[in-house]
Order: C-alpha cells, then sequence, then structure tokens
C-alpha cells in the first residue's frame, strides 16, 4: 500500500510534467485507458469472450465513463491547483461515498463513517473560505473529480456482487479505450518523441496503483494496510514544496488535517465493517 501510494505522487508529477509540456488532458486520458487495456490484454487473451458474459451491461457501461470522467477531472484539478490541494480535495471521495452508500446500495453507514464525513466537509468549508487563496474553479474540478471516483467505488461494489474480477476489470479498460479515442481527437497534439515517452510510461505503470492497492488489501488486514494509501499527501506535499516552492497557508493547512482524518475515520471503519 506504500508502494501504491508512492506510484499516486509518481502519477501527479507526471500529470504536472504533462500539463507544462502542453500536451491536453484528452491525449492524457487516452493513454491512461490504453495503459490499463495494455495491463488487462493477457488476461483477455487467456479467457476469450468469457471475460465479457455479462448479465448487467449498463453498469458496466456506467462503470467505465465513470472512470475516465473521474481521469480526466482529476488530470485537470493539477492544472489549476498546487499538488497538496488538489491532492487533498481528492480524499473528498470517501465522503461523497458514504453519503450515497446508504440511498443506492441500502447500506448501513455507522457513526463513525458519519463522523469522518463531518469532519472532512468542514474541512473543505475551510479550504475554500472567502478570500481563500485557493482557486474557485479550479476546486470545483476536484471536488467533481472526487464525486465521479465515487461513482467508481459504489458501482464496483455493486458489480462485485455478481460479476467476476475479469469481467469487471475487462470492461473497465474496453469502455474507456473506447470513450477516449473520440475524447482525445477533440483536442488533439501529436506528440514529439520525449513527449511520446512521457506519455507511454505513464500509461503504463499507472495502472499499477490498483494491482498494488488490491494485493495489499488481499495480504494484510484491510484497517490495518487502508490508511497507508494516505501517504501519498506527505510524498506530493513534498514535492511540491522541493520541486515548486508550493507551500499551504495555515488555514488551508487546517481545512487539509481536517479532511485527511475523516477520510482516514470512513477508511478504517470501512474495512472493519467489512
Amino acid at each position: 500500500m506504500a508502494l501504491a501510494a508512492c506510484l499516486f505522487a509518481t502519477e501527479v508529477l507526471v500529470v504536472r510534467v504533462l500539463h507544462e509540456r502542453g500536451i491536453p488532458v484528452q491525449v492524457q486520458v487516452l493513454f491512461r485507458s490504453m495503459g490499463q487495456l495494455f495491463w488487462v490484454a493477457p488476461l483477455l487473451m487467456r479467457s476469450g469472450t468469457a471475460a465479457f458474459a455479462t448479465h448487467r451491461l449498463p453498469m458496466h457501461l456506467l462503470r467505465g465513463l465513470c472512470s475516465i470522467t473521474t481521469w480526466t477531472l482529476y488530470f485537470l484539478s493539477y492544472r489549476y491547483l498546487d499538488l497538496a490541494t488538489a491532492t487533498v480535495l481528492s480524499f473528498t471521495n470517501v465522503m461523497f461515498t458514504t453519503m450515497l452508500a446508504g440511498p443506492l446500495l441500502g447500506e448501513r453507514v455507522g457513526v463513525a463513517r458519519w463522523v469522518g464525513t463531518v469532519g472532512g466537509l468542514l474541512g473543505v468549508a475551510v479550504m475554500l473560505r472567502p478570500g481563500a487563496e485557493i482557486s474557485l474553479p479550479g476546486a470545483v474540478v476536484a471536488l467533481l473529480a472526487a464525486l465521479s471516483w465515487c461513482g467508481i467505488t459504489l458501482t464496483s461494489r455493486s458489480l462485485t456482487r455478481t460479476e467476476t474480477t475479469q469481467s469487471v476489470v475487462g470492461w473497465v479498460g474496453l469502455v474507456t479505450t473506447a470513450a477516449a479515442i473520440p475524447f482525445a481527437m477533440t483536442g488533439w497534439v501529436t506528440p514529439g518523441g520525449t513527449d511520446l515517452l512521457w506519455l507511454v510510461g505513464f500509461g503504463l505503470f499507472t495502472p499499477g496503483i490498483i494491482w498494488l492497492v488490491t494485493e495489499a488489501l488481499r495480504a494484510g488486514e484491510a484497517s490495518a494496510v487502508a490508511p497507508f494509501q494516505y501517504l501519498r499527501l506527505i510524498i506530493i506535499a513534498g514535492f511540491g514544496w522541493a520541486l515548486f516552492g508550493e507551500v499551504p497557508d495555515m488555514a488551508a493547512a487546517i481545512g487539509a488535517a481536517f479532511i485527511l482524518g475523516g477520510a482516514v475515520v470512513i477508511t478504517v471503519a470501512e474495512a472493519r465493517r467489512r
């Protein structure tokens, strides 16, 4: 899980580099999607069309569309916000998931998860207080990314009740790539040799994050290993300070602490519930 956090931080840094090199978000998402498809290709070759056997096609399509929407908004948020702020706001996805898990999935949401949610939303209010230096459009984009990330979580939970892992993974790779191709054409910029290397490397290593998270949860108790994913904030904030001179003000730091604390509380409570 700690290695996954490092890979998350690396992804963010590469996204910032791609932005500075003038690579549009649409192109970034296309290579991210093709990387996902590359990772599942051996699985699909072994299973053939059986990997796509399903009675829940609409839910698979929704899961894929949530993925490509999340990646687009998540990458875009780093164009407008400093690394630490965009990362902190991405953690609000666990608060949105808590609020929607009851009405959409019929899950019982305990007191601890509601306390974490309220604390996290209070942190958002502190960070976006009147007079804050944070870009409001950037914050809106980051929060929308977190909301669509919640869509990934909820659709995945729903699908895993009836579908195999290979079916879920196979459909995600197929849907995101199919959707990313026309999307990339709307802002296509032919990458040069160096840019192409950045994009290929980016597409190939980012799917490894989910693989590492899955293996971490398989190897250890979820309540013990899940909070380690939040190490990425420390790593990203350190890179933001060292490479770009980004230092949040005190109020933003306090708001970030509320959001991070709420996310950890919800994560541990969710892991123990399961």
